[in-house]
Order: C-alpha cells, then sequence, then structure tokens
C-alpha cells in the first residue's frame, strides 16, 4: 500500500526522490516513516502498475512519442556514442520525465560544443553517481546539458570515453543502470508501435 501511494505521488507530482516520495507516503497512510520501507525496486515496479493502470493507452502513446524523442536526441549526439538509460527507457516515464541519455565524449565541451553548433540553448547541470557498487562507494560528479528537444526536455549526462564500459550503479537497485544504443531502442519503438496498433484493433 505504502508503495503505491508513492508512486501515485511520483506520477502526479513529478517528484523524482524515491526516498522524499516514500517518506511523503508513509505520512499521508499515518505509518511511522523510520520503520521499513520499500525497496527502491518495489517504487518502480509499483510506477509502471500506476501507469499501466491509470494510464492504459495514453500512455503507450506518450511512451512511443517520448522514445522516437530519444532516438532524433541521439542523431544529434551520434559522434558521442549516446546511450538512453532511465524512466523512458525502463517504460515509467510519465509527462514529468525527461530524456536522459549517457554521452561519453574526451571533454563535456566538446557536447556543450555541439550543441550550440547545432543551434540549441543548453543548461549546464551536475549529476553524483556512483561508479561501484557498495555502501562504501564514493559517488563521482558528471558534468551534463540539458536542452529542449522537439516536445521534451533532454539530459545528456557526460562521461569518459572509457566509460561506456561499465556503467554507473543505479540507485534504483543497486545495480549498473541499463543502457540501451540506438539499434536497440529503435527495437523498442518498434514494440511500442505494435502495442499502438493493437489499441486501435481492439477498439
Amino acid at each position: 500500500m505504502l508503495a503505491q501511494e508513492a508512486a501515485r505521488i511520483i506520477v502526479d507530482q513529478g517528484l523524482r526522490d524515491y526516498r522524499a516520495a516514500k517518506i511523503k507516503a508513509a505520512e499521508r497512510l499515518g505509518l511511522n516513516s523510520r520503520g521499513s520501507l520499500p525497496r527502491n525496486s518495489e517504487i518502480e515496479r509499483a510506477v509502471s502498475e500506476h501507469l499501466q493502470l491509470f494510464g492504459r493507452e495514453s500512455h503507450v502513446d506518450f511512451l512511443h512519442t517520448m522514445r522516437n524523442i530519444a532516438l532524433s536526441a541521439m542523431e544529434l549526439l551520434a559522434v558521442f556514442t549516446p546511450r538512453l538509460v532511465g524512466p523512458v527507457l525502463s517504460g515509467t516515464a510519465d509527462e514529468n520525465s525527461s530524456v536522459n541519455l549517457h554521452v561519453f565524449a574526451d571533454s563535456a565541451e566538446h557536447v556543450a560544443m555541439q550543441l550550440t553548433d547545432s543551434g540549441y540553448s543548453y543548461w549546464p547541470y551536475e549529476r553524483r553517481l556512483k561508479t561501484r557498487p557498495g555502501r562504501g562507494a564514493t559517488p563521482c560528479t558528471f558534468a551534463g546539458f540539458g536542452f529542449d528537444h522537439q516536445t521534451a526536455r533532454v539530459e545528456a549526462t557526460v562521461f569518459p570515453v572509457d566509460g561506456i564500459r561499465q556503467a554507473p550503479i543505479s540507485p534504483i537497485d543497486g545495480r549498473p543502470m541499463k543502457r540501451a544504443d540506438e539499434k536497440t531502442v529503435r527495437g523498442l519503438v518498434e514494440g511500442t508501435r505494435g502495442l499502438e496498433r493493437g489499441v486501435a484493433h481492439r477498439k
């Protein structure tokens, strides 16, 4: 029940901090937030179930659109071997989600120059991510650039060129983040297109 309420808060309010969502959900349900809380993986599963239950056809359409935008952004940054990560890849994206990319370059400035040369305005950000599992692992800080592309916000986090070999640790399940190259994303787009056709046929 707590996981379901946290999922509703995440989707309805666009809250991206799973721990904050769990604490807020516990408060709403009159539970002690200091007790045992659901794991992040349970929250992500509840988010997926919430979107499927309440979004249905509209969520399929939305996911198809976001993955197409991701493909377009990956083509824009193709020289940096982009990989799609996060909610758009996992299928838990909602109206508040960004397209999250990992890109690989000798210097973050090269990515900024590519965006400028392509006519995009961007805003810089920093993201702290663990590169090794375990509670004792110290997070590393990576530069990134956000920009508006078509109808979505894209966030491209920059890793060293050899960073493509080892994905950072996911805060969801403590494992290396799932990454998808352009070919894989195209396959996902075809998959959601098939779902759209199935929905249209049922109608």
